[in-house]
């Protein structure tokens, strides 16, 4: 074995190897489960990098912060580099005892479709958007499942109108609640109203684990995934568990939105998800007297985004309304003009997700 070949090296590699960041994320790259086997040769180290879901610029990023955190080492002069998709359930090499197996990005038995929607800030109606988008989708004859990924935050029973307990399925797996023909899961059926969420993120990334993997979805054409807004952990461990086949982007017209949009189009795009589009919410007033059109929050622009706009669902009561009695409003006045907005909506983000647009429509 050579001299260098000990714990002891191997153990600073891996305290390197916790100083890089994987872009868009404040966990390290060793926290995050994408550092594989590491092996010492001579003066040379060899790390493996589980590429599976990382874009190429990204993965160029990374080559340059490992070859530069490890040639601060003495006994390293050289660095080699491997990247690679690795096999469900290989267990971790990367120099820490404690971390369990990597949990490589797996079909959900049932799922043939995975959706996100996301947004890059709060307040600009992405649950809204989410659970009539979802709605929409089943109206069409989608078999349609909706994951309520906003732990901190979950609206999704309230605005389905439903305070049921998923029933519990053998060895610990659990069935979702069914309302509207949609089948639900969301923290929110799991606490009480005064019950405050303050659980450090592994905690909150385990969940999210148990939702996409211990749910007995049965069989659906979309499960619709309500990530909480930002870019946080939730979002990338979504992406490296599951195969996420489109995302959708909801902001609101004003520029201070954008520019947080922008933020969360980054995310999908370093983590190789197809952006299917954006929806402009509370795009605009309408006076229900007078019908005259109020761009209350400035106009045009989600076109600013460069993606594709598949809708533009204006600011009216009977959405909050709904949403507040547990009616969203394709149930319960699917002929309204923002009903129909949702249902053209949905026809596009199917059309979208079949024909795999690309990203942007520059």
């Amino acid at each position: 074995m050579d001299e260098h070949n000990t714990p002891d090296i191997h153990t600073r590699i891996t305290e390197r190897l916790r100083q890089i960041q994987y872009p868009g994320s404040q966990r390290d790259i060793v926290t995050l489960g994408l550092v594989g086997k590491v092996q010492v040769q001579a003066d040379s180290a060899v790390v493996q990098i589980r590429a599976s879901s990382i874009k190429e610029d990204v993965l160029r990023h990374l080559r340059g912060r490992i070859t530069q955190e490890l040639t601060t080492l003495p006994e390293i002069v050289h660095v080699h580099i491997h990247a690679f998709a690795a096999q469900a359930g290989e267990p971790h090499q990367g120099g820490n005892a404690g971390n369990q197996a990597v949990r490589e990005r797996a079909d959900i038995p049932g799922v043939r479709r995975i959706l996100a929607v996301a947004s890059g800030k709060g307040g600009v109606g992405k649950s809204t958007v989410a659970v009539n988008l979802a709605l929409a989708l089943g109206s069409l004859g989608h078999k349609v499942g909706l994951l309520d990924a906003d732990i901190y935050g979950p609206s999704v029973p309230l605005m389905m109108g439903t305070e049921a307990t998923p029933r519990a399925g053998q060895d610990k797996k659990i069935y979702p609640v069914e309302k509207y023909g949609v089948s639900l899961i969301s923290m929110g059926f799991f606490l009480d109203d005064q019950s405050p969420v303050i659980w450090r993120g592994p905690i909150v990334m385990s969940i999210v684990r148990q939702f996409l993997r211990d749910v007995i979805w049965s069989e659906l054409d979309y499960l619709v995934v309500d990530l909480p807004p930002g870019t946080g952990d939730i979002a990338l461990t979504l992406a490296q568990e599951v195969p996420l086949h489109g995302g959708v982007v909801v902001t609101t017209p004003q520029d201070v939105a954008l520019l947080d949009v922008q933020r969360g189009i980054s995310m999908f795009k370093q983590v190789n998800v197809p952006l299917l589009g954006i929806i402009e919410n509370m795009s605009f007033y309408e006076c229900p007297v007078c019908h005259e059109k109020e761009e209350i929050f400035g106009h045009g622009g989600a076109q600013k985004t460069g993606l594709k706009v598949l809708g533009e669902v204006p600011l009216v009561e009977e959405v909050r309304v709904g949403a507040d009695a547990g009616k969203p409003v394709v149930v319960s006045a699917p002929d309204h003009p923002v009903a129909q907005e949702f249902f053209g909506i949905a026809r596009q983000v199917v059309a979208a997700e079949e024909m795999q647009l690309p990203q942007s429509v520059h």
